[in-house]
């Protein structure tokens, strides 16, 4: 071993020991006589101080070391000096007197710091990845990562779980976004798809009589990228036989309440987690993972304002629409420029506009106001009873801000949705250190595709209707609820799954229902329909998405900071290059050609810009 210890772990109850260190120079301080410098490994920082006068090769040596040279260091451990002890690093109480070094690597000035936790641009964090992981931030990302993944093993195992791998090619199947296709040389003009989840796969597993399995799947997506989505990620993917809704909820709610303890017990959660059908969760919090972090609950007021005499509200009511509102606690003192602000992310998520009422502060209750207490550009089409009704509704007080937005359901709580968030950000509310687990269950099987013109899978096509909706599959396929379900936390969807359907006759229904032929039933699933005829078990999953819970675990905005190589927005791989052009014989193997049109000038090189 070229170390028996490491630099982030040494503390007083080592002074006087011999040590042997490696790693990387995060800093070099020359004091004119001195040379100190701080040497990082895995662990952390330690201080390894050069003496001149007791050892003159090793000073001389260090003079040359520079930042992120690799180096080797025989030293021995002692208390720093009274008064220099640095508190901001674990080993800040002790230091190295170097006897030896020996430089094993040296560096070209690195395209960013090390050292500082400053912004680096996208391009040079993703060109040079392998410099950015040695970053303090990245290392404990990763770290956490991987305690996050030993601890769901180690549930698992506990309770009678396989660990299996599936198959990463496979058959190209709906399940809701788009596949990664690979062509097969051996069979010209066919494809594997790269899965989007083992969903089929696991189902087998079932019928197979493995009961209980689970794996750290690879998935793949071909879909567009925001800072929550990458086109490879990582779900923890489990499947039970023999179980119901209420067994995998049980499952998943002891799970995260021990892995939270565990990986952050500075946190806070709730338990037990809160249930909320869709419906309440959309008309509540206008989303399907509503951050539970906060109230400011959406209100419907189109019983209040159906018969008022704005005649924009009179036109959505009559049309169909509906009116809704939310109370921002405290903010009727708003400007002009910040209502404009929030009317703009009002209309950026589709609605018409935004209409504010802002009650004064004063009167003790909402029963005490007048019309001098309400201030609002439409407050000529509002009696002061009407107001009086919204703030009861809304839960509003005197000092509070109303915010309206009237039109089609989903546009109406998608706006509502977002400026509750925005509120709950600018108020304060959003705690960093609460974990606000919940479930949302009760979503509706089918969505009607308005380009195909015929109902589709709101999931995939093997999710179980609930028992008492199932003579609905075929009369009133909008009405027909799934027995699914979600695992949210603080505005996220960290996982989803189903009871899944596991007899043939239900499965064809199904299928039937979403306007597949019988011919075409059988192309596409006939395996698994065959697959049920020979004893399936009642049996039922989800999927979680290890990427998601890390971010939240380790406080990130992006799943690029939890994830060794990640790609970027626009889904390039800028350290290999990839997506790039293979060579003319490669796509003559595997019987392709590329159009000419297709082809784009390759994206210029990144390079590094000092530092």
């Amino acid at each position: 071993m070229l170390k028996d210890s490491n630099c982030g772990e040494l503390r007083k109850e080592h002074a006087g020991r011999t040590v042997l260190l490696a790693g990387w120079v995060n800093r070099r301080r020359d004091h004119g006589g001195l040379i100190f410098v701080d040497l990082r490994d895995r662990s952390g920082l330690v201080q390894v101080v050069f003496n001149p006068q007791t050892t003159p090769e090793a000073h001389k040596l260090a003079d040359r070391l520079r930042s992120e040279w690799v180096v080797r260091v025989r030293g021995s451990v002692a208390a720093r000096p009274k008064g220099t002890e640095n508190p901001k690093i674990p080993s800040g109480e002790v230091e190295v007197h170097a006897q030896e070094i020996a430089i094993l690597g040296e560096s070209k000035p690195p395209p960013f710091y090390v050292h500082e936790d400053e912004a680096v641009e996208e391009a040079l964090r993703m060109r040079y990845r392998y410099v950015y992981l040695r970053r303090p931030r990245v290392v404990r990302n990763l770290t956490l990562r991987h305690q996050v993944v030993q601890h769901m093993r180690r549930f698992l195992d506990t309770r009678g779980f396989l660990e299996i791998e599936t198959p990463i090619l496979t058959k190209s199947t709906p399940e809701g976004a788009r596949d990664y296709l690979v062509p097969s040389r051996l069979h010209p003009g066919s494809f594997y798809a790269l899965p989007q989840s083992p969903q089929q796969l696991k189902q087998l597993l079932m019928v197979g009589g493995l009961e209980r399995y689970y794996q750290m799947a690879r998935c793949f997506r071909d879909e567009d990228l925001r800072a929550d989505r990458q086109p490879e990620f990582t779900q923890l993917d489990l499947e039970m036989s023999f179980i119901d809704q209420e067994d995998i909820l049980g499952l998943m709610e002891e799970l995260f309440t021990g892995l939270v303890k565990a990986a952050r017990p500075d946190k806070r959660i709730m338990t037990p987690f809160p249930r909320l059908t869709y419906r309440q969760a959309i008309d509540q919090y206008g989303t399907d993972k509503p951050d539970l972090r906060f109230g400011m609950l959406l209100g419907d007021l189109t019983s209040v304002l159906a018969g008022t005499g704005f005649q924009v509200f009179q036109q959505v009511v009559a049309q169909g629409g509906i009116i809704k509102g939310l109370a921002a606690p405290d903010c009727g003192g708003y400007s002009r420029k910040q209502l404009d602000d929030l009317a703009q992310l009002a209309r950026d998520r589709g609605a018409r506009g935004l209409v504010t009422i802002a009650l004064r502060k004063g009167p003790e209750s909402v029963d005490a106001l007048t019309a001098a207490d309400i201030q609002s550009l439409a407050v000529r089409h509002f009696s002061v009873d009407e107001v009086k009704e919204m703030a009861r509704r809304l839960g509003a007080k005197p000092g509070d801000l109303l915010l309206l937005v009237a039109g089609a359901p989903p546009v109406v709580n998608a706006a509502l949705g977002s400026l509750r968030q925005e509120m709950g950000k600018r108020l304060g509310l959003l705690d960093p250190d609460l974990m606000a687990w919940a479930f949302i269950t009760d979503f509706a099987l089918f969505e009607w595709s308005q380009e195909d013109g015929r109902w589709k899978a709101a999931r995939h096509p093997f999710t179980a209707p609930l028992p008492e909706d199932e003579p609905l599959l075929e009369s009133d396929p909008h009405r027909v609820r799934a027995q699914a379900y979600d695992l949210v936390c603080n505005g996220f969807e960290l996982a989803s799954g189903s009871i899944r359907i596991h007899t043939p006759e239900l499965q064809e229904r199904l299928l039937m229902a979403l306007g597949y032929t019988p011919q075409e039933a059988q192309e596409r699933f006939g395996h698994l329909l065959e697959a049920f005829s020979y004893g399936a078990p009642p049996h039922g999953g989800i999927a979680c998405g290890v990427d998601r819970v890390v971010m939240l675990l380790a406080d990130e905005e992006s799943l690029r900071e939890v994830i060794a190589f990640p790609k970027t927005q626009m889904g390039t791989d800028l350290l290999f290059g990839a997506p790039a052009p293979v060579r003319p014989e490669q796509l003559k193997e595997v019987h392709l050609k590329v159009l000419e049109e297709a082809l784009a000038p390759p994206a210029p090189p990144v390079r590094p810009t000092g530092g």
